[in-house]
């Protein structure tokens, strides 16, 4: 990292993402620390999809411990290698399954995300159909002479060949037929035509009357079909020049929160369905990452593991320790960065600090020891404390002395005005009448 200039949008993001206990959706190739295991492992994976296979992993770990930033690691990383991405968090509006529509929620909020190499912040399907579209037509120029109707009738030739491979998929009729009318709407250089397929592919008809109507199709995108669709989006982006696709889902915790034992078990089946069509062959091109708490997967009450047959499917074997993981599992632990992972991690950060606001003052190589050695002294710190309460102070630290150039680090670190982010409280220590409520 050392000389290393980071883009000044981008140090922005990183730092105002940081500072809040965020994400940040880029720049994370310059903050990237540890993982290296866990990472290889699940880029292992997205090979496979680009080959045409299918996997489903889930990516476990406290609050702070770093899974929603690997699971965004991975995702810059799958754009730029050629893969399609959708990701969404869950919530109680965007589950699965539902009686209100949460899991088509889940759909919209995905497609609404659709990444891209050339599109990485999410928007990427109008992209995506008229860049497809255009190397049809670039494709048929190429191999032919024809002008006007006959070079239309050619490139909608090629369309058809690439609609009707998505014909004998679950609900591909239709989504054929939907190709094949953006091809015409972009021919014809009809909008109101464009934006209704759009609207159709994103799952915003609320009725098939109005579908019918509109577009002639008499189907829509339900909380029955979603993931459906999103297999027949997975063969369409492989024949639009993709890899194939990759779907993050975080924040599970949002499952096992569910109070209703009956709608807890209805998610979970969707779950159990996607990961059954992936282990059996009957998925492609298309792989699965879902991020979650400890507690919310092996709760054997509320959570996956509450659900029989996804326990049997996923529990870890005799022989796997924390020493030493099968990395090839369904479940990839992640355990919290050492304490030399750390150092290197907030080294990082004072060069991009000063680069969002002009100085060049860097602290020592003592300083950021003194700042470790305050961290991990705190009661409680061996287990409670995480990569993001750590991150945050740090970026409070470096704020402080910008504003009071006076002050030392020492003298800081010593000073009641410093105020260290709270330790979290071990999930599995909740007890089980409290569940309900966030502490």
């Amino acid at each position: 990292m050392a000389g290393q200039v980071v883009p000044t949008r981008i140090a922005n993001i990183l730092i105002n993402a940081l500072k809040g206990g965020v994400v940040p959706r880029a720049g994370l190739e310059y903050v990237t620390v540890g993982r290296r295991q866990e990472i290889e492992a699940i880029l292992h994976d997205i090979e496979m999809i680009g080959e045409g296979g299918a996997y489903f992993r889930f990516v476990v770990g406290k609050y702070g411990a770093g899974k929603s930033f690997l699971l965004q690691t991975i995702r810059n990383y799958a754009t730029a290698k050629g893969f399609a991405v959708v990701d969404a968090d869950l919530s109680p509006e965007r589950r699965f399954a539902g009686t209100k529509g949460q899991g088509l929620a889940t759909y919209k909020e995905l497609i609404k995300n659709l990444s891209t190499k050339s599109k990485p912040d999410g928007g990427a399907l109008p992209l995506i159909l008229e860049k497809w579209i255009s190397g049809i037509q670039s494709a048929v120029k190429a191999g032919c002479e024809a002008e006007g109707e006959e070079f239309d009738a050619l490139v909608e030739r090629e369309i058809y060949k690439v609609a009707g491979s998505l014909e004998g998929m679950v609900n591909g009729f239709d989504f054929a037929k939907a190709v094949v009318l953006y091809w015409k709407a972009y021919q014809q250089d009809d909008g109101a035509l464009k934006s209704n397929v759009l609207r159709w592919f994103r799952g915003e008809y609320p009725t098939r009357k109005e579908a019918k109507e509109d577009l002639g199709i008499n189907f829509i995108v339900s909380d029955e079909t979603w993931y459906d669709f999103l297999k027949i989006f997975a063969a369409f982006l492989v024949g639009a020049g993709y890899k194939g696709m990759l779907v993050i889902i975080d924040e599970l915790v949002n499952i096992f929160k569910i109070p209703n034992s009956i709608t807890r078990a209805n998610n979970y089946e969707k779950i159990l369905t996607m990961y059954n069509d992936v282990l059996q062959g009957k998925a492609r091109y298309i792989g699965f990452l879902m991020g979650g708490t400890p507690q919310c997967i092996e709760d054997r009450y509320k959570g996956v593991f509450s659900y029989e047959a996804l326990r049997s499917r996923l529990a870890e074997g005799h022989f796997a320790t924390a020493d030493m993981k099968d990395l090839s599992a369904p479940i990839i632990r992640l355990q919290m960065l050492t304490q030399e992972e750390m150092y290197i991690l907030v080294e990082k950060l004072p060069q991009i600090h000063g680069q969002i606001f002009h100085y060049a003052r860097a602290l020592t190589q003592a300083d950021i020891l003194s700042f470790l050695t305050v961290e991990y002294n705190r009661v409680g710190a061996e287990s409670h404390i995480t990569p993001r309460e750590i991150i945050r102070d740090f970026i409070e630290l470096l704020n402080i002395l910008h504003q009071n150039p006076q002050r030392k680090v020492a003298e800081i670190l010593g000073d009641n005005s410093f105020q260290l982010a709270k330790g979290g409280i071990l999930e599995e220590e909740v007890p089980d009448e409290f569940q309900e409520f966030e502490i």
